[in-house]
């Protein structure tokens, strides 16, 4: 899943609704611009995003459900904006970042395309899960990344959970008869697998209407994972320095796609994070991800 199951009901907005500032190593303060800036893509659709922080430019592109205001980005932009000049930003069809019809995963690609470009023309990538699915497709596509890092992209290796076939077009529906309660509980238990009492517990929280204010974008992820399929070509044709990493607490479907995509990107670093899973929080996350970037 996109988002920290076990720590998600008390997850802290502080960084994004009232910090401005977070501590350097040498004690210093590094600004955090809260207000959202924007840039066109290539369409005209509009795509806000955050800046913080100073060096190398990284983008940081989250998975489903997750945006500027709920998932890893929160807690992930002060840790990494003290070593870079850092972007999070709100995927296409969240909160203020605008929805242009048709989608077209090649959009989303293009979304990130501008955010490059704002940044000079060449960034370093890091996604999780659905995120790093884009993440690697958009390095895949020829974009300007230097160097790329992956947590967790949910691809099924060919010996785990068969999805339906039909599951872009089942959550299609769902939100097209505004269902999206239901577009929820069907992306998390049937095509994530996580048990059906969290979900039934879910959806007691306040958390459960953040998850339907978004659950139209939930059919774009399906398309960006191809319904989970492993991208066995575009992940051999990245020649970047790419870490990929995971936990050894993780579905076993998350390690076998991690430890595949090791085996298949002929430039990758692979480590697995003792004692941590799907939800492993940023503060062990990122300093793999900043000694691999630095």
């Amino acid at each position: 899943m996109d988002y920290r199951l076990k720590k998600m009901f008390f997850t802290p907005l502080f960084w994004h609704i009232c910090t401005r500032f977070v501590y350097d190593s040498d004690g210093t303060f590094i600004l955090i611009n809260l207000s959202m800036e924007k840039v066109n893509s290539k369409d005209g659709t509009v795509i806000t995003y955050n800046r913080a922080g100073a060096g190398h430019p990284l983008i940081m592109v989250d998975g489903a459900f997750c945006s500027s205001i709920m998932g890893p980005s929160i807690e992930g932009v002060p840790l990494f904006a003290q070593h870079f000049d850092v972007i999070s930003y709100d995927r296409r069809g969240r909160n203020e970042s605008g929805d242009t019809k048709p989608y077209a995963v090649e959009r989303e690609i293009e979304d990130l395309d501008a955010l490059i470009n704002v940044t000079g023309g060449a960034a370093y990538v890091f996604g999780h899960s659905s995120g790093a699915a884009l993440a690697l497709s958009a390095t895949a596509a020829g974009l300007n990344i230097t160097k790329l890092a992956l947590y967790e992209p949910p691809y099924y290796t060919g010996n785990d959970k068969i999805i339906p076939a039909d599951a872009e077009e089942q959550l299609k529906t769902m939100i097209a008869a505004d269902k999206r309660s239901d577009a929820v509980k069907f992306f998390l238990k049937d095509l994530i697998g996580i048990p059906a009492i969290v979900v039934f517990i879910m959806r007691l929280l306040p958390v459960w209407k953040k998850l339907k204010a978004i659950a139209h974008t939930t059919p774009y992820d399906i398309a960006i994972l191809d319904n989970f399929r492993f991208p066995f070509e575009k992940a051999a044709s990245i020649k970047i320095p790419v870490l990929l990493s995971g936990g050894d607490k993780s579905q076993v479907m998350l390690q076998h796609s991690v430890q595949k995509l090791a085996e298949v990107m002929p430039n990758s670093t692979l480590k697995i994070l003792k004692g941590q899973d799907h939800s492993a929080s940023m503060k062990v996350i990122a300093p793999v991800v900043i000694e691999f970037l630095k």
